[in-house]
């Protein structure tokens, strides 16, 4: 049976072959996909979100793009996206364990919390932005407010009388209704749940009166009329949502960062090996299955590589981190 060369093996091999052109040999861990064993997608949110849906079509995709090699879907949710994240950091350089994830694994919590069970910059090699998203402020159909400027009223006449939910302690739905608070002069009462379509599911039976939902959520449940939009947080209206004034328009200035999914492999994956998985899952999130899926959830597509994609995270953190001191938020 032929075996792969170790790296010891590889090295030697590398020195004595010094200067001639070309590699002295290839790697076992840089043979991706390697035969008989799948390729893990770890998704650190509930099954059935819209990161889910996203993450499971991607995954298919991805497997169509390497003749049939299986690719394998695991939600596991919980601590802040703490323990899928952590589940990758550990997992050895070799592209078949990734992880894909929002924006608040790499650029918010790193800002909240004083100890994280991973290092967000050395623990994790980027490899494609997915989509660009946000979060859209809805509210129950029979909320007595119908915009925000109704809801600052309602919020100011009664000062501590509205709950607002979120997918998460720091998750973005968290931090724009602290923004909205600081920027409005209002006083409301978080309650945090298990993932967005717990906090979905709180805002539909009135558990809770406002909530800064996923656009593929908000969408969904604005159309089927079980929530009533009161603002877009993005720079500009949401396409699927062309009538919703974003927060900006009604005169609110500051909750208009856009989010993110993408994907990550552990650290210290090799150039070669990272631009060969990057091709493949930016390849994937092109097709005309996936741009679709985008533009249903109300997402904008990205298809960023490993190298655009790694500055995007880094900017984006220096912004959330900016979010967070001013809010004075810690979870630790």
């Amino acid at each position: 049976m032929q075996r792969h060369p170790t790296r010891r093996a590889c090295l030697a091999l590398g020195a004595i072959a010094f200067g001639l052109a070309g590699p002295a040999c290839v790697l076992a861990d840089e043979v991706w996909p390697q035969p008989g064993k799948p390729i893990r997608i770890i998704v650190p949110l509930p099954a059935g979100s819209g990161s889910d849906v996203a993450a499971r079509l991607l995954g298919k995709l991805m497997s169509d793009e390497l003749k049939g090699h299986p690719v394998i879907i695991e939600n596991k949710p919980g601590a802040s996206t703490f323990i899928g994240a952590q589940e990758v950091a550990r997992a050895p350089a070799d592209g078949h364990t990734l992880l894909y994830t929002i924006v608040v694994t790499h650029t918010q919590n790193p800002h909240l919390y004083a100890k994280l069970p991973y290092d967000p910059v050395k623990d994790f090699t980027p490899l494609a932005q997915v989509m660009k998203s946000a979060t859209v402020l809805i509210a129950p159909p029979n909320a007595p407010f119908n915009n925000l400027k109704e809801l600052v009223a309602y919020a100011k006449a009664q000062p501590g009388a509205l709950n607002y939910a979120s997918y998460s302690p720091g998750s973005t739905s968290h931090l724009n209704a602290e923004l909205l608070q600081m920027r409005t002069g209002t006083k409301m009462l978080h309650v945090p749940y298990k993932g967005a379509t717990d906090a979905s599911r709180a805002l539909v039976a009135g558990d809770v009166q406002i909530y800064f939902d996923g656009t593929a959520s908000a969408v969904s449940l604005i159309k089927a009329g079980k929530a009533k939009g009161i603002g877009a947080a993005t720079p500009t209206r949401v396409p699927v949502l062309p009538d919703l004034p974003t927060i900006q328009e009604q005169g609110v200035d500051g909750i208009n960062i856009v989010g993110w999914q993408g994907v990550f492999g552990s650290g210290k994956m090799s150039p070669a090996l990272t631009e060969k998985v990057s091709t493949v899952i930016s390849k994937a999130s092109r097709s005309r299955e996936m741009l679709s899926l985008i533009e249903t959830q109300g997402n904008e597509a990205s298809g960023a590589g490993a190298a655009e994609f790694a500055r995007i995270v880094a900017s984006d953190s220096v912004k959330w981190g900016e979010v967070i001191k001013a809010a004075g938020i810690r979870l630790d």
